[in-house]
């Protein structure tokens, strides 16, 4: 047995002070923390917040030396009669996000991979965990198994371990149940006014749909789930673990009582919030249990490289929303005003056109989570374009499917015809981890004998393999128009603004107009405009917002920007306009139009594709 025992005393200091005891020990034991957490890819130095690291065995000291920057070599007494070897550290906690651990006099909360050392040789054992030293009044949530003794927690091997955040302090809490799971929902740092009990009626609704998607009415294979969700001013975010999540959301983002209630009622934000709680809970499935091939099993000691982070991530971020809808918290209208995001993301990422999502998978370790003002030019986010990759084959499925039996209207949605959903549940049925290969077979298997879709707009392929190859390996636009109006859905381009069409993005600064990024072969980069530089003048006339520069353009001439970089002046030279925006800077806009302007097989496939049960 491992076991840990985690105190809270120094809350005030931002301390967790950690007490392992190995019950075994080896002559030579070597411990280690992870380098990373699952779900979040970047190699993230958990160590470099760990101190004082000592052992002892029996009452006396053993040897402890650092091996690398975030494992050690325990030299234990050789005399196997001492007993048990016990290590000693602390943890400074102090990181407000949901990948690493927090504690002070008010709330704390962790992840094992930032507090449990891993034991070399030990990892498939039972691990046991307690809390001590807990401020008087507070709360414990986690989805860890209790052991029996108060706040004492087991799994069964390393890897549980550190797959269930805790969650500590005063906190609101509720539970529902659906198929046999009790679901409970946590919330700390919430406004009086806040109206949890709707949160927690369209959390249930959310895990109703997902079950439903998964498992139709059977039981899934866990028996609880937690919902933790940290409230702070302004913040968003959150991470999948095997039986909860951690979730982060601005105050501003909450439902208050009295809101108006409504299918199309809900604010902004709180449509953001519910698609955060959608995306994390679909994970529960699709990455937590639906694995790729290289997750399995996890190393916590170096960056874990897969190419499909377009279908975990990005597949999951088509149904978060897409699942809002089936659970009846969203209209057709406005789940298909929600796809203008995705879509405008790419299109106004120049990097779309020189990396594809699978090498996007690949660098997320060094891209994603470190953007800078060129990232929008040199990658694209497997995120949006993985969501629309999904979108793509779905439409993609439900349409050759109709040309080969055109749905009939009112009878379409309770037809079974070939879509995304039907693949996913083939994924799901293989009950291993995955490769790019079982996802372009499971799309064979549910067109079954239909070819990819040849439409107008639509490239044609023989078969799904290569259309699946094409979309996730190439950088080719991809046929959303053409796809999107086949389903009655208008893709209506917008007129680009003046910074878009010159291919700048501008930040506000203390009342300065600043540059925050130049894209990839716009005027802008021709022009020599830079990151960083602050747009002082347009034709001499004083500038501080993006909208001076269209009050001070001087039509039929080249515009002059005065610019200010490093405390030098230039001029820098660029077109009154661009006639066409290519790559950086095009926008749209997505709505369904009235029926009456659509035949009934567009209206029978709308039908199939937005239903909403």
């Amino acid at each position: 047995m491992i076991d840990y025992r985690i105190d809270l005393s120094q809350a005030h200091a931002h301390r967790f002070v950690v007490t392992l005891k190995i019950a075994r020990p080896q002559a030579e034991t070597r411990v280690s923390l992870p380098v990373w957490i699952p779900g979040s890819y970047l190699v993230r130095e958990f160590a470099r917040h760990l101190n004082g690291l000592r052992a002892e065995q029996a009452g006396q000291p053993c040897a402890v030396v650092q091996q690398d920057k975030a494992s050690w070599r325990v030299l234990a007494n050789t005399d196997g009669r001492r007993g048990a070897l016990t290590l000693h550290y602390e943890v400074y906690a102090n990181d407000t996000s949901v990948r690493a651990a927090f504690l002070d006099s008010r709330r704390g909360f962790f992840n094992g991979t930032s507090v449990c050392l891993q034991v070399e040789g030990f990892e498939n054992g039972p691990h046991a965990l307690g809390l001590t030293g807990l401020p008087k009044g507070w709360q414990v949530a986690t989805s860890l198994p209790a052991q029996g003794g108060k706040h004492r927690f087991e799994a069964p091997n390393y890897d549980e371990l550190v797959d269930h955040p805790v969650e500590l302090g005063t906190f609101w809490r509720d539970a529902f149940e659906v198929r046999g799971v009790t679901h409970e929902l946590v919330v700390a740092g919430h406004h009086p006014k806040a109206d949890l009990a709707r949160l927690l009626k369209d959390t249930q609704a959310i895990c109703e749909a997902e079950i439903g998607f998964w498992h139709g009415r059977r039981k899934p294979p866990f028996d609880r789930y937690v919902f933790m969700l940290n409230v702070v001013e302004d913040g968003y975010g959150g991470l999948e673990h095997r039986a909860s999540t951690a979730l982060i959301c601005s105050r501003k983002d909450l439902p208050e009582q009295g809101d108006k209630q409504g299918i199309d009622a809900r604010s902004e934000g709180y449509t953001t919030l519910l698609g955060l709680i959608s995306h994390e809970y679909f994970h529960t499935w699709n990455v937590k249990r639906l694995k790729p091939r290289e997750f399995a099993p996890y190393d916590y000691t170096r960056e874990n490289y897969t190419r499909m982070l377009w279908f975990f991530e990005g597949f999951t971020s088509y149904y978060d929303d897409l699942l809002l809808l089936r659970a009846g918290l969203l209209s057709p209208a406005a789940y298909v005003k929600l796809l203008t995001k995705p879509v405008n993301q790419v299109l106004a990422t120049p990097g779309r056109q020189h990396q594809s999502v699978a090498q996007a998978s690949m660098d997320a370790w060094i891209r994603y989570y470190r953007m800078d003002e060129n990232t929008a030019n040199s990658t694209v986010s497997y995120y949006t374009k993985g969501s629309l990759v999904a979108l793509c084959l779905d439409l993609s499925l439900r349409l050759c499917a109709s040309v080969a039996s055109p749905p009939v209207r009112g009878k379409a949605a309770a037809s079974r015809q070939p879509s995304l959903d039907g693949v996913m549940a083939r994924l799901w049925a293989l009950q291993r981890p995955i490769e790019e290969a079982d996802v372009a077979q499971a799309l064979a298997a549910e067109a079954d004998t239909l070819a990819p879709p040849s439409q107008p707009g639509v490239p044609g392929f023989a078969d799904w393999q290569a259309w699946l190859q094409h979309l996730v390996h190439g950088t080719d636009e991809l046929p959303l128009p053409a796809l999107l109006k086949a389903f009655g859905v208008d893709w209506t381009a917008k007129p680009p603004s003046l910074t878009q069409q010159w291919g700048l993005r501008t930040t506000d600064k203390a009342g300065a107009l600043v540059v925050g990024a130049v894209m990839r072969g716009s005027p802008a980069e021709r022009a020599g405009l830079s990151a960083g530089d602050e747009l002082l003048a347009l034709n001499q006339w004083r500038v501080r917002k993006p909208d001076d520069l269209k009050q001070w353009l001087q039509p039929g001439q080249p515009q002059q920007l005065l610019v200010n970089r490093d405390q030098r002046l230039f001029t820098a030279t660029l077109p009154e306009a661009v006639p066409e925006v290519q790559g950086w800077g095009q926008s749209v806009v997505l709505s369904l139009p009235p029926e009456d302007r659509l035949d009934g097989a567009t209206l029978g496939r709308r039908a199939a594709w937005l239903k909403t049960c």
